[in-house]
């Protein structure tokens, strides 16, 4: 992100726009967001990254920065701005490698695996090296910058790879009468530069300017920023006619009738685009050369007629509009019009309609629809009678994920083209997009705001209010996250970061791709198994005497390290490829032939029901299953009225920690090893890996600084790649480390607890409930790993409502999938969606509002300790109800209602949709050590159980230990933070040290080290109180170097245990949401979300509001983007960034607001302080069920068109609510259904107006 910002502000220099003031960058607030579009991250929720990289921009509003350590509320603007670090612009510091200026583009570059890197620097030189290689039958690949790479994975290189970059040719514009020509190795940036100076020429008629100005903004929209700084035009095209790729650029230029030109040994021509997709795939002798896009007063039509006009527009629809997402289906459109002054008519001269990426080989033009409509006066039935022509061309080829959806964008992107056109702009079709038009066709002004709609501006914005509090300074207080500085430069060390050590190795597992197989042999090819650099192969066969084949040990359950003969699932580990690289062991893993038999076993489980069918359930202890509330049946012989055996589903959900798992094994003296691992629980894998060794714990060292994102994932599926390192290292007494692909770990994971819900529910006439009856089968995968507590915990969720009587029935399944692990809210985000589901049913079959129905279901304080027997606290913590209240006044929820209403009654192809939801969160502490060691200069050294994940609790542990020392009251100890480092996490040094897990752990770890500074408080106040005597003030510094002088032991350590008391408790929030549904593609745009949050009283409120916004926008992921989907035995078919997409930058909140509450009324916990870390994952539901309200009444309209009264209320949004997912609620035929229902209209109005004219004419008569 920092480079892609980078970037951005030295192209801003380079414009011509009015110096900045003092401090500030040419950078606009809105160029600063567009920079790191693309970029993810898993943590933050992306609106501080924003807020970082707008407070570069000399237009922003300092105000709507957002809240930061830098100024507290009351500061004038002038202190503001003097309080941001300044940017200078010269970039003084910033130098260009000079070696990097001395390489020649013809230096022949050899790597060690034997292929070569060739940079011609003319077409004759290229051609040489092509008739050369044909010759010699050598593998070779022509690049430019070779991201194709990220897309199609190079498992086994080339021999040789021709750089094109340094052929002049090949990097030209040319721009002449004819068109512009933009040479092949062009950047995707640079030429999208080019055709926006172009569209502001002074030289080009309108609609030429208006065109190339379209093809940019396009442009814009493919890749990111980053990629389209390298990428080149010609590549882009190249890969979309020999590799398919879903090309947007292939789309774009086909519409304006490009051309490109092809050299093919001493050959060249010029081919149109449409003949180029159409042609086999270029043979390695055939370079694309340039691409030319015409000059449009060339394009011709049926007519001479001077009042014709060009219409142009191009359409996307993705996944995220601007954030690196492959289009379900792009298209671009180009007419040539003329409308009678006269009649108003408008007449298609001609038109040319081009579609990709829709699952077919490559973009196409739909040429019986533009022959059907050049010619035609334009007209509803004309129009209904295209798309029907069009359903019949855009068919996706066979096996195309969500085909009939892809198809139903084409209908829906000609109707947006066309339809402002046919009953005459005064008559447009509010909210519909219409186009920009020149002459004598013009736009009212709702049509322009419909234009804006279109793309929405990036631009996001947010307020943010927080308390701090003194009272236990410097704990409370919103200091700057510990080691922010140098994560963002990139100088904090990750566990593969670590310097590799001599003769280290490196490991890539080969996996089951059989659900339940038998293994009958692993082989590698040939040219593999010959590879000197390939070591070894290491299995269960390798286990050492006395060791176990143990891969994780934890508290329930334990699970192989390797399977031994039967493969149980696919991604069940079979064997640890080691080699000389991490490439060599990936491409050793991934090349490996596995035999596997079949015979003699019983089929895979892979359904829950399948798995109840078959009685494969897990056991979960006693002591962790969840009570029933009251009585049932008495509940359900209370209601008025019953739904009955309802379902629904619930998927899975991938954790996308930015850093995968890795780790670092390093064998030492004595039988001894030591493993670094990004790990939240390094106490298992000690535990593991002793084990598997068979050594004692004792010659076992696990260390874990900093770990790059967890959420549960880097818990027990660690210690399996920490241990496979382990014993790797062991038995080859070299170094070992691991770094797994992406692909790899998506199959591995396990995810989220995939569920299938069934239940029954009573409830009165206003829509309180009396009784709930659930049952869930719940998909927990092979082995048993933490699942047992995940019927305790979707009970908790599921408890948020008052439910007058609760029963269920939770079944773990056990089925040949991965195990699934623990991840951010485990069972409790599952079980507050099932609540807000059911309450939205119990309203729909009501025909009442459902904001009314959660109002009167919310507990009272009574139902809470009925509900929450052990956590419900004292009736004056129960904050939730004046949360309920103080949101609804904040966000003017009633009014909002109002004009959401009234939106919905004017916009026909836009509908909004408005939600507030509640969260209620039962937390629990556990035991955590924690130890304080004081040096004899006064700094300190903190060690605590809990790690580091980028949660902040270094941070807060800092705070806590400078608050616990300045307890002892003498000179310097208001600056002891600055004093204070948290170390690595060391099983040696330190054990016990638990699970990082739970939200709960940054609490524990402060009071255990808040106890230890008690302890060293107490050994100090003696000495202190005799120096104070003898000197009358002493300095911090003076009285520890006294200590030390006198044996005061400064090393204390202390273990937490939380009591009975202050174990549970419960959090609440609520948050309020608002989104607009586009009902031609389904899209769903976050309009604005509004959080408060009862933070207790917080420890940092600058960390917690980081995660209440982290914990939101991961949980916007679950329920409105992710698809973590399997095959039917369980492959996993989203695998990387490509087809797994987590939230972006364009796909938050627009509006982000969040208020933080310091209540005060938690005397039991630690400093009165709760977590933030995973509750308000769960209010992201309010953007789920906002997006089913605006569904209903996009419903409720479909249902008019086809003269049907009342509304269509019942019905299941499922998760993720995406895309094509809310496209095919509202209906697939929208575009049809609108059409007909206008024919039928218009003739209506037609009969009336004759009828009317026959009145007239009769009274006229008489």
């Amino acid at each position: 992100m920092c480079v892609s910002l980078f970037g951005t502000l030295v192209n801003a220099e380079k414009t011509n726009r009015p110096d900045p003031p003092s401090g500030f960058s040419k950078l606009t607030a809105a160029e600063a967001e567009e920079a790191i579009a693309g970029n993810l991250c898993r943590c933050t929720g992306y609106r501080p990254i924003a807020d970082a990289c707008k407070s570069f921009a000399a237009n922003v509003d300092i105000e709507d920065l957002g809240f930061n350590s830098f100024w507290r509320k009351g500061e004038n603007k002038d202190l503001m701005l003097s309080s941001l670090p300044q940017y200078g612009k010269n970039h003084n510091n910033v130098k260009f490698p000079l070696f990097l200026k001395e390489i020649k583009n013809d230096v022949i570059l050899s790597s060690d695996e034997g292929s070569c890197w060739h940079s011609p620097t003319s077409l004759k030189e290229l051609q040489s090296l092509l008739k050369l290689n044909r010759a010699n039958g050598t593998r070779i690949k022509l690049v430019v910058s070779n991201t194709g790479m990220g897309y199609y994975k190079e498992s086994d290189g080339y021999d040789k790879y021709i750089d094109l970059k340094g052929i002049s040719e090949l990097s030209k514009i040319g721009k002449d009468q004819t068109g512009i020509e933009i040479g092949a190795a062009v950047p995707i940036s640079k030429a999208i530069e080019v055709l926006k100076e172009e569209s502001r020429s002074d030289f080009l008629t309108e609609d030429s300017a208006m065109i190339l100005g379209k093809l940019a903004d396009h442009m814009s929209k493919v890749a990111s920023r980053f990629i389209r700084n390298t990428a080149s035009v010609g590549g882009n095209l190249v890969m979309a006619q020999k590799n398919n790729f879903p090309s947007d650029m292939a789309t774009i230029l086909l519409a304006v009738d490009s051309m490109v030109q092809i050299m093919t040994g001493a050959k060249f021509e010029w081919l149109a685009l449409e003949e180029f997709f159409e042609r086999p795939s270029l043979s390695l002798e055939s370079v694309l050369l340039s691409i030319k896009i015409p000059s449009f007063e060339l394009i011709g039509g049926k007519s001479d007629n001077q009042g014709c006009k060009f219409l142009f527009e191009t359409y996307r629809a993705s996944p995220r509009p601007l954030g690196n997402a492959l289009p379900y289906l792009n298209a671009a459109f180009l007419a040539k019009v003329f409308m009678s002054k006269d009649t108003g008519e408008t007449t298609i001269d001609a038109c040319r309609l081009s579609f990709g990426a829709y699952g077919t080989k490559h973009a196409i033009r739909a040429k019986k629809v533009e022959d059907f409509l050049v010619g035609k006066v334009l007209s509803v039935h004309i129009l209904h009678e295209a798309v029907n022509l069009l359903a019949s061309i855009i068919v996706p080829d066979g096996g195309t994920l969500d085909a009939a959806y892809r198809s139903s964008l084409a209908a829906g992107f000609l109707l947006k083209f066309f339809n402002f056109l046919i009953d005459g702009p005064s008559k447009l079709i509010n909210g519909c997009t219409s186009l920009p038009v020149n002459g004598s066709i013009q736009l009212n002004g709702n049509q322009n705001q419909a234009q804006h709609d279109k793309t929405p501006m990036l631009l996001s914005s947010g307020k943010q209010v927080i308390e701090d509090s003194n009272k236990y300074h410097p704990v409370g207080e919103p200091i700057t996250k510990s080691g922010a500085a140098i994560q963002a430069s990139g100088e904090a060390v990750f566990v593969d970061d670590i310097p590799s050590p001599p003769n280290c190795l490196h490991g890539a597992y080969i996996y089951s791709t059989k659900p339940l197989a038998r293994i009958t042999s692993i082989e590698l090819r040939p040219e593999l198994q010959r590879h000197k650099g390939v070591v070894d192969i290491i299995s269960s066969k390798d286990i050492p005497d006395g060791g176990q084949n143990l891969g994780a040990r934890a508290l329930f359950s334990s699970e192989p390290l390797f399977a031994e003969e039967i493969a149980r699932y696919i991604g069940d580990r079979l064997a640890f490829v080691v080699a000389d690289t991490q490439k060599l062991a990936d491409t050793a893993a991934n090349s490996a032939i596995v035999d596997y038999d079949v015979d003699n076993l019983e089929p895979p489980i892979l359904t829950v029901e399948d798995a109840v069918k078959r009685s494969s359930l897990h056991e979960v202890p006693p002591f962790l299953r969840p009570k029933h509330v009251g009585d049932i049946s008495k509940g359900m012989a209370e209601a008025d009225h019953k739904i009955l055996s309802a379902k629904m589903n619930l998927p899975s959900q991938y954790y996308f920690y930015m850093e995968t798992h890795t780790a670092l094994a390093i064998p030492d003296e004595d039988n001894c090893i030591a493993v670094y691992s990004s790990i939240q629980c390094p106490q298992y894998a000690h535990a593991t890996i002793a084990a598997c060794l068979g050594v004692p714990e004792n010659n076992v060292r696990v260390i874990t600084r900093r770990v790059g994102g967890g959420f549960g994932g880097k818990s027990m599926k660690s210690i399996c790649a920490a241990t496979s390192c382990a014993l790797a290292a062991h038995k080859l007494r070299r170094p070992v480390r691991i770094y797994l692909n992406r692909k790899t770990d998506m199959i591995m994971a396990g995810g989220r607890h995939p569920m299938k819900i069934t239940y029954s529910v009573g409830f009165k006439n206003n829509g309180k409930i009396t009784a709930l009856d659930i049952e869930v089968l719940m998909n927990a995968g092979l082995y048993l790993d933490v699942s047992a507590i995940m019927p305790a915990r979707l009970v908790s969720g599921l408890k948020k409502y008052d439910w007058g009587a609760l029963s269920f029935d939770i079944k773990l399944c056990k089925t040949n999938h991965p195990n699934r692990c623990a991840m951010r809210a485990p069972g409790e985000l599952q079980g507050s969606f099932i609540a807000e589901a059911i309450l939205e049913n119990v309203a729909a079959t009501l025909s009442i509002d459902v904001d009314s129905v959660r109002s009167i279901n919310l507990h009272t304080h009574t139902s809470l300790e009925l509900f929450y027997p052990e956590s419900f606290g004292e009736p004056y913590e129960y904050t939730l109800p004046s949360l309920w209240n103080k949101l609804s006044v904040s966000v003017n929820y009633d009014q909002r209602v109002e004009m959401v209403k009234e939106f919905n009654r004017v916009n026909t192809w836009k509908k909004r949709g408005l939600s507030r939801l509640p969260v209620v969160f039962e937390m629990g502490l556990r035991p955590t050590p924690g130890k304080v060691s004081i040096f004899s200069d006064g700094s300190v050294v903190v060690e605590v159980g809990g790690i580091e994940l980028g949660q902040g609790l270094w941070t807060k542990v800092k705070q806590m230990a400078a608050f616990g020392l300045g307890e002892i009251q003498c000179e310097g100890t208001e600056g002891l933070l600055d004093k204070i480092r948290v170390v690595q996490s060391d099983t040696v040094s330190l054990i016990q040290g638990g699970l990082t897990a739970g939200s709960t752990t940054s609490e524990s770890s402060c009071e255990a080290v808040r106890l230890s500074c008690n302890i060293l408080v107490e050994r100090l106040k003696p000495l202190k109180e005799k120096l104070q005597k003898e000197m009358g003030s002493i300095k911090w510094e003076t009285l520890l170097r006294q200590a030390y002088i006198q044996s005061v032991n400064l090393s204390a350590s202390s273990f937490f245990v939380p009591t009975t008391y202050s174990k549970n408790y419960l959090n609440y929030g609520a948050a309020v949401s608002e989104v607009e549904i586009d009902l031609l593609t389904g899209e769903t745009r976050f309009l604005q979300t509004d959080i408060i949050y009862d933070c207790g009283q917080s420890l940092n409120p600058a960390v917690d509001l980081g995660q209440i916004e982290g914990a939101f926008v991961q949980g916007l992921g679950f329920f409105m983007l992710e698809e973590y989907e399997t095959n039917v035995d369980g492959m996993v078919l989203a695998d990387g960034t490509w087809n797994y997409k987590i939230p972006t930058i364009d796909t938050i909140p627009k509006q982000f607001n969040v208020q933080i509450l310091n209540t005060g009324h938690h005397k039991r916990r630690v400093l009165s302080s709760k977590a933030s870390g995973e509750p308000p994952l769960l209010l992201a539901a309010s953007v789920h069920c906002a997006t089913r309200a605006a569904v209903k009444e996009a419903r409720k309209q479909v249902l008019s068109w086809n003269n049907e009264d009342g509304t269509d209320s019942r019905f299941e949004l499922k998760v993720p609510a995406t895309m094509p997912v809310v496209k095919e609620l509202i209906g697939l035929d929208i575009v049809e259904t609108y059409l007909k229902w206008k024919m039928e209209k218009n003739s209506e109005d037609l009969i009336l107006e004759m009828c009317t004219a026959i009145k007239n004419l009769f009274i006229h008569k008489n």
